[in-house]
């Protein structure tokens, strides 16, 4: 076959090794090392979490960075991605894991200020759509601290503001959502997410997420009454009132450590998160336009199979008629699972290497010869 084949690459991230652009890059080095001249069209995605910012602006969106209040309250430089009245917003940016200082867990006190300003920024740039993508969050806020910056006061019994972070929930007295910045009524809000997990309880935000943030057992017991409390509370207003309840059992609500909860009170409508990072990068005509499609992110797992990237991808492609294959650091997938999941065949660097140091060392120069046995395999 010659280089007039068209193949897209449409990867995520490899988590703490290569950026999703990176990987783009090196498996498109590696197929034309077998396929001179090869047409490769690149389309870095992401599902919501950390780097959906920077997988919109590889497709072309303007990268704006702002200053806002990180997890703990420090000032950090955080970005969003803008193009014709289109807004990325990475709640990650501004109340991440990577945000907390010197990476020092904070369970109980980290707040999604950060975000609300991140989300005001979008509205000063008269942003008619906001894609909100949440995950990687070091907060369990409910998305409270989002809210505050965004007009919402929430009171404790002495009548000031009730401290940062989930914890300080437990104390809320009253809450009042009247002040909420009025342009956000105008503006699509659509919350970008990968997980659909509810507010509260056995599989809510704190149970489930919270020891990855630092939580122990007591806290993630405290996070969960906290939260419950603060929906509660909120029921009890005029502005949302019994959807409140609504709210918190939805799907979604539980994401970024609950920041989806607070998103739905401004309006926000939960959608996958790949689905919806596929419609904003113009995923559809670039796969019209490709004969084989390569996927693929840092461990193709279990999660993989529930809303993460490789299997938005996949669907999509299996849809067009389009043969799927995917790269991964590391493969815990049977192939049948694979094939069900519509890719073809899976190729983890530890076929080519099997010293799982060496991949995560060296995973750039190895993934381009993961893409020579691609091409070689499909192409060549």
């Amino acid at each position: 076959m010659d280089g007039t084949r068209r193949v897209l690459v449409a990867a995520d991230k490899f988590k703490g090794t290569l950026t999703a652009v990176e990987v783009a890059e090196r498996v498109t080095a590696g197929l034309r090392r077998v396929v001179p001249g090869l047409r490769v069209e690149a389309l870095p995605v992401a599902d919501g979490g950390d780097g959906t910012v920077a997988a919109a602006v590889a497709a072309g969106f303007e990268r704006r960075e702002v200053r806002v209040t990180g997890p703990l309250g420090d000032e950090v430089t955080a970005a969003y991605a803008l193009r014709e009245g289109t807004a990325v917003v990475e709640m990650a940016e501004a109340s991440g894991l990577q945000r907390l200082p010197d990476g020092v867990l904070a369970p109980l006190t980290a707040s999604t200020y950060g975000s609300g300003e991140l989300l005001r920024a979008a509205l000063d740039a008269d942003a008619r759509t906001i894609v909100f993508g949440v995950g990687g969050s070091a907060t369990t806020d409910g998305g409270a601290g989002m809210l505050s910056a965004l007009g919402a006061r929430f009171l404790g019994r002495d009548g000031e503001p009730v401290a940062p972070g989930g914890g300080g929930l437990a104390g809320l007295a009253s809450a009042d959502l009247s002040g909420i910045d009025p342009r956000l009524s105008g503006v699509e809000l659509v919350l970008a997410s990968d997980v659909d997990n509810p507010l509260t309880g056995p599989k809510g935000a704190p149970a489930v997420y919270g020891p990855q943030k630092g939580a122990s057992p007591q806290d993630v017991e405290a996070l969960d009454a906290a939260l419950t409390h603060f929906a509660t509370v909120l029921e009890k207003t005029e502005t949302v009132g019994a959807r409140a309840a609504e709210y918190a059992a939805s799907p979604g609500a539980g994401a970024a450590g609950g920041i989806g909860f607070g998103a739905m009170l401004l309006g926000a409508r939960f959608r996958p998160g790949i689905e919806v990072m596929l419609d904003v990068l113009g995923f559809a005509p670039a796969l019209e336009r490709a004969d084989l499609v390569i996927t693929g992110e840092g461990s193709l797992d279990e999660q993989t199979l529930h809303g993460k990237a490789p299997a938005g991808v996949a669907a999509a492609g299996r849809a067009a008629g389009k043969e799927v294959v995917a790269v991964c650091g590391r493969l815990a997938l049977p192939a049948e699972a694979l094939g069900r999941a519509g890719i073809r065949r899976a190729y983890p660097l530890t076929d080519v290497e099997p010293d799982v140091a060496k991949c995560v060392a060296e995973a750039g120069p190895i993934l381009e010869r993961v893409a020579e046995r691609i091409a070689r395999d499909f192409l060549a």
